[in-house]
């Protein structure tokens, strides 16, 4: 029923639910994160928690894109790997932002805090079918043998 009310909506409405999705998968991440890192990550409020994890996409979406563009140069250099560095800057960046109401002690647990936070929105988001990406597994039928004498000769093209 839910997958076909989705079906029906308007264009803004999906993405409206695409953002929501979203973003419930990131607080549960960062929920996730904060009870790994106790203590080290930590937050007030359930409203303290949402806003962060709001503010982390919205640094995401907006600040990241631009962060990866300058830093291209290190992230072929690395391979990627550099990515982490940039994720644990903006969950540090987050921490510095709210600081009385979401803290993060240092840059070694933004680190930690980020590849929490991206292993569990990946998983998250490949279980619900939030992901960008998709893998489609089919199996292809072996090639047909044609009953034809001329097909095991040699050909020569001129």
């Amino acid at each position: 029923m839910t997958l076909l009310l989705l079906c029906n909506m308007q264009p803004g409405t999906k993405k409206l639910v695409q953002f929501l999705k979203s973003w419930a998968i990131n607080t549960l991440a960062v929920a996730v994160a904060v009870e790994l890192l106790h203590g080290h990550i930590s937050y007030g409020t359930p409203k303290d928690l949402l806003f962060a994890a709001f503010l982390l996409g919205l640094l995401n979406a907006f600040v990241r894109p631009i962060l990866m563009l300058i830093a291209l140069p290190l992230l072929i250099f690395t391979l990627g790997l550099f990515t982490f560095v940039i994720n644990a800057l903006l969950l540090y960046v987050v921490g510095a932002l709210m600081s009385p109401h979401f803290t993060v002690d240092t840059f070694g647990y933004a680190f930690a805090g980020a590849a929490i936070i991206s292993i569990i929105s990946i998983a998250l988001n490949v279980l619900t079918g939030n992901a960008r990406a998709s893998v489609n597994i089919q199996r292809r039928p072996p090639p047909q043998k044609k009953s034809n004498d001329d097909d095991d000769k040699p050909v020569i093209d001129v």
